[in-house]
Formats: structure tokens, sequence, C-alpha cells
């Protein structure tokens, strides 16, 4: 038997065996797999890190109108003491826990002071606003590059106001 009469036997075999079907599957689906987990860890720890910043300015403001004089309108005063506590309480509740480390980054934190007239029981009434900078940080972007996508960093202003109620 020559060479040649060998090989369409062999051929046919190759033909009707399965060994590695699933192996292809595998290598076929997997990128499709490791692009939709990837999508949905990172739009979660977007989500996630996006509603703790959210908590932490809206605890900082809390903070703001129980701290601050309801007389400041009156008195002339300012929120600029207040800038260094308003952004540890903003950072410190954005940070994430153990679970889900946070991907944000708080770049800034302001207050900002209105004077509002109106029939109110201290007039000018006064309300203060508090704004936070953050930029959203993709730790896993690079499982987008399988299909050729960059994930770029995301910075976003949050903020949140309050009625001064006084101390």
């Amino acid at each position: 038997m020559s060479l040649f009469a060998l090989i369409p036997t062999a051929l046919q075999r190759f033909q009707r065996s399965e060994k590695g079907a699933a192996f292809v599957e595998l290598a076929v689906i997997l990128p499709s797999f490791v692009i939709f987990f990837a999508v949905a860890v990172e739009g979660g720890r977007t989500f996630w890190s996006y509603q703790a910043a959210q908590s932490g300015l809206r605890d900082a403001t809390r903070y703001m109108s129980r701290v601050t004089p309801l007389t400041i309108c009156q008195t002339g005063g300012d929120l600029d003491s207040l800038q260094a506590k308003l952004t540890d309480i903003v950072r410190n509740n954005s940070a994430g826990g153990a679970l889900f480390p946070s991907s944000i980054t708080i770049d800034s934190v302001t207050a900002d002071l209105v004077c509002v007239d109106g029939d109110y029981r201290v007039s000018p009434a006064p309300v203060g606003t508090v704004t936070a900078t953050m930029s959203i940080t993709y730790p896993f972007a690079s499982s987008f590059q399988i299909i050729g996508v960059t994930l770029e960093d995301i910075t976003t202003v949050i903020s949140d106001t309050s009625r001064i109620f006084g101390a």
C-alpha cells in the first residue's frame, strides 16, 4: 500500500472524528463571555462607586447644614473653615469596602453658600451646596481591548444642596 493510498483514509478518519470539537467551540465563544463578564463587572463597579460617592456627598451636605450657624447670612460668614472636613467625609464614604474597592478618585470638594430672601423664620435663609469633582477609572479596562475598545477614565461633577439649620 502506497503513501498516497493512505491519505484519503486518514482524511476520512479525521473528518469523522469529533475529538477537540468542544475545545474549538470554547475558543469561539470564550471572547464573547469575557467581554460580557467585563461589561457586567465594570458596570456594577461604576454604579456602586458612584452611589458611594453620592452617599458621601449627601453626608457632607448634612454635616454642613448642621454645624454652620443659622445666622451666617446676617454675619457675613463663609464655609471655608469646613472645606477640609467636608472633603474628608466625601473621600472616606466613597472609598468603598474590602469586597468592592472603589474605582473613584475624589479630585476636589467645594462648599458654596447662597442666601435666599423670602418669608422664612430667618431671612435671608442660608442654603449650602457641596460639589465634588470625581474621576472614575476602570480596573478591568484591558479586557475590552480584545474587541478593540479602549475605555478612558470618566470625570464628572456631583452636587447636593441643603438648607442650613444651624448649630
